[in-house]
């Protein structure tokens, strides 16, 4: 491995509060230094950035990686490929895969799968319920002592009210949180898009935009009861983010994420039953995805998640309403965010913290940092160089973007895992 001078670079790093023109120096796959002027010490190769954003790697706190049970979807070896070239190297990984990350075991073999790509680290989530069913609460205990980072049922609302107190209850005891997928189950069930006019011109099974305000409502309601921590993912309505909003101020431990779609993207994108834009939660009304870039700007929403959902094309080849919900979204994470940066709602530090110190933060990991002695964890990136999405030439084997046809500002130059090239020349 060797040493590495990253030259006329614009540093940018929310946890430490920089945002200069400068160098940074790696020595043995961490930062040994940063600064206006480094000097050119001996034996270190330089690499000039002309100016690029070099900012930590992303940290993407939300993503299935098909692997175990899915492989013919996606797995962690092509997800890593499609990661490093989006510029992340921090994944959480969703528990709901077959088998579910409801024993210690599985855990433990998705960090360790991580490191084998030598470019990925695998945060794993741990399952609430055995097998992610929603009926008996899991080991919660011995899987954050192997390594889960929080807990979830992935894509899978926990929808009894005494099951998911008793979770936030037995979490507080040693600071553990809950990951809610925020979807009434009885409203939402069978749903294949957001009630509405497009979708009853459409014909299309629906579920009411307040089916995600109930679930929201009812778990701050038991995280207020119970003093636990709940996060809600992939929040993609003004009502859910109204009462989040509200939660916070009460000083209750709740937080959320949103996904690009929910911030880039209206239920219209769905168009004359386009599969590709067929997510969970659904894509909402053009006020609902108004109010979730406002909620980006002002602070409620914490993180940006690719919220990465590989599909096999079959499973997309199917009528709009029996095709497989979900979209490809780790090469695309940070071109999308920045378009909010493009269009002046958001400015870039905030975009870049949505992206690396504020999901590792929630996941309580060291990542997201261009700190001296951290980990050289690196994504460079211009933000003005245009690309155009197209489904079936993105990195990794999932081509399921929402995005296709999509042109986007803010291309990943390089990205580095302690200290190595993992993606660009």
């Amino acid at each position: 491995m060797s040493d590495v001078l990253f030259h006329n670079v614009r540093l940018l790093d929310p946890a430490g509060g920089v945002d200069q023109p400068g160098e940074l120096l790696v020595r043995e796959g961490r930062i040994a230094d940063s600064g206006q002027s480094l000097g050119r010490p001996d034996g270190v190769a330089v690499i000039d950035g002309n100016g690029a954003v070099l900012c930590p790697g992303l940290v993407d706190m939300r993503a299935a990686l098909g692997e175990p049970g899915f492989e013919y979807r996606e797995t962690i070896a092509s997800a890593a490929t499609a990661a490093a070239a989006g510029g992340i190297t921090t994944v959480a990984a969703l528990p709901d895969s077959a088998p579910a990350v409801d024993d210690p075991a599985i855990a433990r073999l998705l960090i360790a799968r991580g490191a084998e790509t030598g470019s990925l680290d695998i945060l794993p989530y741990g399952a609430v319920t055995r097998g992610c069913r929603g009926e008996e609460m899991a080991e919660l205990g011995l899987l954050r002592e192997a390594g889960a980072v929080a807990f979830t049922d992935g894509t899978r609302a926990i929808g009894p009210a005494r099951l998911m107190a008793l979770a936030l209850s037995y979490l507080r005891g040693f600071g553990g949180r809950i990951v809610q997928h925020a979807q009434e189950p009885s409203l939402s069930e069978g749903a294949a898009a957001t009630r509405g006019e497009l979708a009853t011109r459409l014909g299309l099974p629906a579920v009411a935009a307040e089916a995600e305000a109930i679930m929201v409502a009812r778990d701050i309601a038991l995280a207020r009861m119970t003093r636990g921590a709940v996060h809600f993912a992939h929040v993609s309505t003004a009502a859910a983010l109204d009462l989040i909003r509200r939660a916070k101020d009460e000083g209750l431990a709740v937080t959320c994420d949103t996904a690009p779609p929910y911030f880039d993207l209206d239920e219209t994108a769905i168009g004359n039953f386009r599969t590709y834009a067929k997510l969970s939660p659904p894509l909402r009304a053009a006020s609902d995805r108004a109010a979730v870039a406002a909620a980006l700007a002002d602070g409620t929403i914490d993180a940006v998640a690719s919220d990465h959902q590989p599909r096999d094309p079959d499973d997309k080849r199917l009528p709009f309403a029996q095709a497989a919900a979900g979209g490809s979204g780790l090469a695309t994470l940070l071109a999308v965010t920045l378009a909010q940066v493009h269009g002046s709602t958001l400015d870039l530090g905030r975009a870049v913290a949505l992206l690396t110190e504020r999901p590792a933060r929630l996941l309580g990991s060291a990542a997201g940092t261009l700190a001296r002695g951290a980990a050289a964890d690196l994504c460079l990136f211009d933000p003005g160089a245009a690309w155009l999405v197209e489904a079936g030439k993105l990195p990794g084997k999932a081509q399921n973007t929402p995005f296709d046809g999509r042109l986007l500002q803010g291309r990943v130059l390089g990205t580095w895992k302690a200290g190595r090239r993992v993606f660009g020349a």
